[in-house]
């Protein structure tokens, strides 16, 4: 008898979605709901039905790069795969980045904006990457300030007409490194009355765009940071001719390969200052918070989807005679990695929500100061749980997880990029560090954590309330106590933002339970806001101490 399985299958992802519609229901007006439903609901059946139909059967196409044509022309042309044909137009059709800049919408742009794009994305094959970058050239040209700027190419980033729309790249790593800009070695040189860059970019994730934000230094300014500039850049001329850029090749990636991410020489490009001459890394921090946000919805969404397949499966299979689902086991799995996942998206878009509070002129100061901390904390936290669920689903599915062309190890290899895209893990906790030295960080902190847990009254949930808290007070009276030592604190970068961001999770779950309970929605969220409550909240070890070498030990 042959070996065969069923395999997975996915229904809507906006009516499967408990999480997503409580959540709306709880942080958007009900005019906007009821508006944006069918929206939502249309992109949940794409995303379920003939997108991940596509995907699957364009799993083994990659973007294809071709130098020359058959004359001999250096054309450089990256043909990119169906899918992500398809996701050019429904990014523009449905506004994926514009309609986090419908100001009809206030504060409400940006939750409205990742609600489209967590439902959508899982079937884009990472089409989110150059969405991401887009956004963030959008929201660093409007805090540059620079008009010309503003008016060339934000009603093309903008656009909803996908023969209009641009997307835009986001050069910044080059052969020196990648997080260490200040390395920088692209040298700006003036020509006439126009600037042309000349370097390297040694992995640059969107050379299909039609423009750029980068890091070059002006000839004659001195090393490091400060004297790096930030210049923006239009790929191709009216003929969609390559000008003064060379693609060297496209990277051969463990994942996310369907995004064409190359190595390029930039050769004589016109660019154009954007805010200067000087501090660009300081230029770059708009679009820092907004491709971080993208991140952690990145990894949200990654989440979902894998427990969507692994959930579906368990129900169709069947070993020592039962469904999988019938395994208490198993069944005690699948609630483990939904408990981390919900976790993931209420912080996710927590963040999400204080963004579009800021842009909106609607924040409290409290709540800017929390996202300058939260956003790290949500990238970094985030990142790793989504390699953790990829993870556990190839787990969940046996052998059948470890084969190609199930379309499963895909969600690894694609989920492992999102500890390292916008900044590592280690890079984002020392960035945790910083921003606590800002007056009244920690304490705007503090209080997000109290907002949270002020109202969960349900005996059920207050074992999490007190581990919340208790993870708080200990990383504090730790940052405290130790930060005179400045090798200590550092080594224990990690595991202190880890501790905020699990803590802050936990706080939001306990939040969202105890409406849900009050709203009478059952007793899901509240079983996930325990589960997740007997996970590993507090990472902080008093003992850890630091031998001559530098390393941890004890």
């Amino acid at each position: 008898m042959p070996f065969f399985q069923t395999p997975p299958a996915l229904g809507n992802q906006y009516d499967s979605d408990a999480l997503l519609r409580e959540y709306l229901e709880r942080t958007l007006p009900i005019e906007l709901r009821e508006r944006f439903e069918p929206e939502y609901r249309e992109l949940g059946e794409l995303s379920g039905g003939s997108l991940y139909e596509l995907s699957l059967a364009d799993l083994d196409n990659d973007p294809v790069h071709t130098r020359w044509d058959p004359w001999g022309n250096r054309i450089d042309h990256v043909e990119v795969t169906e899918v992500w044909k398809r996701g050019q137009v429904i990014a523009a059709e449905h506004g994926l980045v514009a309609a986090g800049y419908d100001r009809e919408l206030g504060p409400h742009a940006r939750v409205h904006q990742h609600a489209m794009n967590y439902l959508v994305q899982a079937s884009l094959d990472v089409y989110n990457c150059p969405l991401a970058m887009t956004d963030g050239a959008a929201a660093t040209l409007f805090a540059s300030g620079n008009e010309a700027l503003l008016e060339r190419a934000l009603p093309k980033l903008l656009s909803r007409d996908p023969e209009v729309m641009w997307t835009s790249g986001q050069w910044m790593t080059e052969r020196t490194g990648g997080s260490d800009v200040g390395r920088t070695e692209t040298v700006a040189r003036r020509d006439g009355d126009r600037w042309r860059l000349y370097g390297t970019k040694w992995f640059t994730s969107a050379t299909t765009a039609d423009m750029a934000l980068t890091l070059a230094r002006p000839e004659g300014n001195p090393p490091g940071g400060r004297g790096l500039a930030m210049f923006y850049v239009e790929l191709r001329d009216e003929g969609g001719r390559l000008q003064g850029l060379r693609i060297n090749r496209l990277k051969d990636k463990l994942g996310t390969r369907k995004v064409p991410t190359a190595e390029l020489t930039l050769d004589g490009v016109e660019a154009v200052p954007v805010t200067g001459l000087h501090d660009g890394v300081r230029g770059i921090t708009p679009m820092l918070n907004v491709t971080r946000t993208w991140n952690a919805v990145g990894a949200t969404l990654g989440m979902r989807r894998a427990i969507a397949l692994a959930r579906d499966y368990a129900d169709k299979r069947e070993a020592f005679g039962a469904r999988l689902i019938e395994k208490p086991l198993h069944v005690d799995t699948l609630a483990e990695m939904a408990a981390e996942s919900q976790g993931a998206f209420l912080l996710t878009f927590r963040v999400v929500e204080l963004l579009g509070r800021i842009e909106s002129g609607e924040a409290s100061v409290e709540e800017e100061r929390v996202s300058r901390l939260l956003t790290p904390i949500a990238k970094l936290t985030t990142g790793k749980q989504a390699v953790a669920i990829a993870s556990e689903t190839l787990e969940a599915f046996g052998g059948a997880g470890y084969v190609h062309d199930t379309g499963l190890p895909k969600l690894l290899m694609d989920a492992q990029v999102l500890p390292i895209w916008e900044g590592t893990t280690n890079v984002l906790s020392l960035d945790t560090l910083r921003a606590l030295k800002q007056d009244g960080i920690w304490q705007a902190f503090t209080g997000e954590v109290e907002r949270a847990l002020g109202g969960v009254a349900d005996s059920r949930l207050q074992v999490a309330v007190e581990r919340a808290r208790a993870a708080v007070r200990h990383a504090g009276a730790w940052l405290e106590r130790n930060l005179a030592e400045r090798e200590l604190v550092e080594a224990g970068a990690r595991r202190f933002a880890m501790t905020l961001g699990r803590a802050v999770e936990l706080s939001l779950l306990s939040e969202h339970a105890q409406w849900c309970l009050e709203q009478g929605k059952g007793e899901r969220a509240a079983a996930a806001a325990r589960r997740f409550a007997r996970s590993r909240i507090d990472l902080i070890e008093d003992e850890d101490l630091l031998d001559e070498s530098g390393l941890l030990v004890g």
